[in-house]
């Protein structure tokens, strides 16, 4: 009888154990996040996640691959998921059709572009000039990276037909995003950009090789920010700045540390790759300088922003700063 009250003693505690580790989960409020694509280029983010940054916040992530910004801003629209995490650009769109509870941007993580440009060969002593006459996968129509590469084209003096096989260098957008490292390795394309770990993996196949930096000639941009639909930021401003702190510790952490401890903080969320390849992937984005010190989105990226993509043609109108970005949560870094 005595050990069975002992045993029933036991069972009573291991289920209130239990049932305070659950009340304990349910305590963090759940934020489904899209992000854009899976790239090193983000590896603040995973570093806040993976050190708890978001959990010291009170905040769950679910994380959720939406390939395309205009899949995330899609995915905020329908209310799908609370934040979206992508090029800014896709929020100015947005705007611009005058959608009545458009996406703000309230954080800012990257500042250059991320994208390498990568050659079939492994070319010596490679220039830019090399580019006349061939063609490049530039992705989607409108999309951040493909108005980003023409900017940088026309800056090296080149003359860029966007689907345009008369000019200097052929830019086409006729591969989505999300295939062209496939579209390249299948035989489409002189050039294509990609951003890691899909550069460094056809690297080791030997499939293509990193001849450029996009973000290296681009200088600084707000490439990828955050952004919620303007009713949620109204409703939930705790939460946007219970987000904002953790993405901020993310980006002193990294600012901080090399790229081998990176590398290796965030190596679960890229099973695929050895370390050591990690680790060179980490060092290219030091390197060109891809990762925001604090997530503050200032008017001076954000007009350059516009200036790209009017010379792209794809602005209708250019939406005020006051609009589109929202800095109240980064007053404090």
């Amino acid at each position: 009888m005595n050990s069975l009250r002992k045993f029933l003693f036991l069972l009573v505690f291991i289920i209130i154990g239990l049932f305070s580790i659950s009340c304990k989960k349910s305590d963090k409020i759940k934020v489904k996040l899209a992000e854009v694509t899976h790239s090193v280029f983000y590896a603040p983010q995973y570093v806040a996640i993976k050190l708890g940054y978001f959990e010291e916040e009170g905040l769950e992530i679910d994380l959720i691959l939406t390939p395309g910004a205009d899949k995330v801003m899609a995915a905020l629209l329908s209310k799908d998921v609370h934040i979206g995490f992508c090029g800014p650009e896709a929020a100015v769109f947005v705007y611009n059709r005058d959608y009545k509870d458009y996406p703000v941007a309230f954080a800012q993580l990257t500042q250059r572009d991320g994208s390498f440009l990568v050659a079939r060969e492994n070319i010596e002593n490679w220039n830019w000039e090399m580019l006349k006459g061939k063609s490049i996968l530039g992705g989607r129509k409108g999309g951040m990276p493909e108005m980003t590469l023409e900017y940088v084209l026309k800056s090296k003096g080149l003359e860029v037909g966007r689907d345009d096989p008369s000019k200097e260098v052929l830019v086409r957008t006729d591969v989505e995003f999300a295939a062209m490292a496939g579209a390249f390795e299948s035989g489409q394309g002189d050039y294509t950009t990609l951003f890691e770990p899909l550069a460094t993996s056809m690297e080791k196949q030997g499939k293509g090789y990193v001849v450029a930096s996009i973000g290296a000639e681009s200088g600084d941009l707000p490439y990828t920010c955050y952004h919620a639909a303007k009713s949620y930021v109204e409703k939930n401003p705790e939460i946007i700045q219970k987000f904002v702190n953790a993405i901020y510790k993310g980006q002193q952490w990294v600012k901080e540390h090399s790229a081998e401890e990176i590398a290796e903080t965030i190596s679960s969320f890229f099973p695929e790759l050895e370390l050591d390849d990690l680790t060179m992937v980490t060092q290219r984005h030091k390197d060109i300088n891809a990762w925001q010190e604090t997530p503050y989105f200032g008017k001076e990226g954000y007009d350059k922003m516009l200036n790209i993509i009017e010379m792209a043609g794809e602005l209708t109108e250019r939406p005020p700063y006051e609009k589109i970005v929202i800095n109240t949560y980064n007053e404090k870094f």
